[in-house]
């Protein structure tokens, strides 16, 4: 028996609401040549046997990270991923789950929640963090209008290393904000920016470009005026190494989570991890999983501190996040818990190590100029060529090259040389001496 939602005499009567006296008359808008004269011509049905031998030759089109030597970075990463942490996170308790409004049947969730802010307060140096957000980019927009609630100022400033993403959404909810200028050599000066109207500084670390900064000096200028330091971090592997924000003296910590226990899945689902001062954690976006005691004494988890449009009125929320990505922030704590305080720093390390030894090889390329004196596991180099063209060049030898930085600078001509290229435990010395002889061949 087919389903058939609606006859045609419910059919007649909506029409005849609407006014219209055929369907026909509600495509009148749409040009001719935009609407189709007969089916679309799709193949019929097959059995899954053959639709998969249909996709999987789609899919060997693809040159895959997984596959090819890859140096991709700018903000999404290669890592490798403990098979545990995805065997973990399908269990259906986990993967079934809905947003623990419930704490009494939520337990499990409400706790990995806990210490999945527990591990993103420690890493950042910070004392609070809330239960995840969409991604970095979205992080960094909120972080702003948190600034702009805590300050009462409306000036923003946003670097020139900030990446052009998270700039991109942190303008989409102020248009106002202040942007320096593209910073590739890692030398701008934000302090000169900051007045007594600034809210706060957005600054990225490592840099878009990869440069590694000492942002005491910027955290004391934002300070002497009245305004809040941001502080993003695209690549969360850099703090098992670099400094904290929050030794800094950042006042919010923004970052993408992606880099543990998160494949890149072609741009997402990622996690967004919010991190501030005690201080201002009644102005902090998203949900917070607290820890309490029941009627007879045992230990427990609640949502706390409540400030989305969701538990109160929307005139006084702080924000209108509706998720917590809580799969993603499960694979990141699980990931972040199986390696531990040394294996985190340990993993780090590795990383560095890797695009040191990259970078060498590539110093000695002609054609290549390093731009960074400082830098975790990403770096700029300027080309003699054009790198979107250096790039295709490379994956048609079978390499993921980098990222041109036009892609992200669309119309900066001065840009349009400079590629990103990031290493991490997933690159072997095979890999770099590919993409040193593929250069050499291209440039």
């Amino acid at each position: 028996m087919r389903y058939l939602p609606l006859t045609d005499p419910d059919r007649r009567a909506m029409l005849a609401t609407i006014g219209v006296k055929n369907i026909d008359a509600l495509f009148r808008d749409v040009p001719a040549s935009a609407q189709l004269a007969k089916p679309v011509d799709l193949p019929f049905h097959q059995g899954e046997l053959e639709v998969e031998r249909v996709i999987m030759g789609f899919a060997a089109k693809n040159l895959s990270p997984a596959t090819a030597p890859c140096f991709l970075g700018a903000g999404a990463y290669r890592h490798h991923i403990p098979a545990s942490a995805d065997h973990l996170i399908q269990r259906s308790e986990f993967l079934t789950s809905y947003t623990p409004y419930q704490p009494e049947i939520s337990q499990g969730t409400l706790q990995y929640l806990f210490e999945f802010q527990t591990q993103v307060a420690l890493i950042t140096g910070m004392d609070v963090a809330n239960a995840s957000m969409y991604d970095g980019a979205t992080s960094c927009a909120e972080a702003v209008l948190m600034a702009q609630r805590v300050t009462r100022r409306k000036k923003a400033v946003l670097s020139g290393g900030l990446h052009p993403h998270y700039r991109d959404a942190t303008r989409t909810l102020d248009e106002s904000a202040v942007l320096a200028p593209a910073d590739p050599d890692g030398v701008e000066d934000l302090g000169a920016l900051v007045d007594d109207t600034t809210a706060c500084v957005v600054v990225q670390n490592p840099t878009l470009f990869g440069h590694v900064r000492d942002l005491r000096p910027l955290a004391a200028a934002c300070h002497a005026k009245g305004a809040l330091l941001v502080v993003a971090v695209a690549e969360i592997v850099s703090l098992g190494a670099i400094t904290p924000p929050g030794e800094m003296g950042a006042d919010i910590v923004v970052a993408e989570g992606q880099s543990l226990g998160v494949p890149l899945s072609f741009g997402g689902p990622y996690v967004g991890l919010f991190a501030t001062r005690e201080k201002f954690v009644r102005q902090m976006p998203g949900r917070l999983c607290g820890e309490t005691v029941d009627a007879d004494g045992r230990r427990g988890f609640v949502l706390t501190l409540s400030t989305r449009e969701q538990h109160i009125r929307r005139e006084k929320a702080t924000s209108n996040i509706c998720t917590n990505s809580g799969l993603c922030a499960l694979a990141f704590c699980i990931h972040l818990t199986l390696l531990g305080e040394a294996g985190f720093a340990g993993l780090a390390r590795l990383n560095h190590a890797k695009a040191g030894q990259l970078a060498d090889k590539l110093a000695a390329v002609p054609g290549v100029t390093p731009l960074n004196k400082t830098f975790f596991n990403e770096f700029a180099v300027r080309l003699t060529k054009p790198a979107a063209a250096i790039v295709e060049a490379l994956a048609a030898k079978g390499i993921l090259g980098g990222v041109p930085v036009s892609r992200l600078y669309p119309g900066d001509t001065s840009l349009a040389n400079v590629l990103l290229l990031a290493a991490t435990e997933t690159n072997t010395e095979a890999d770099m001496d590919r993409l040193v002889a593929a250069l050499k061949e291209v440039l």
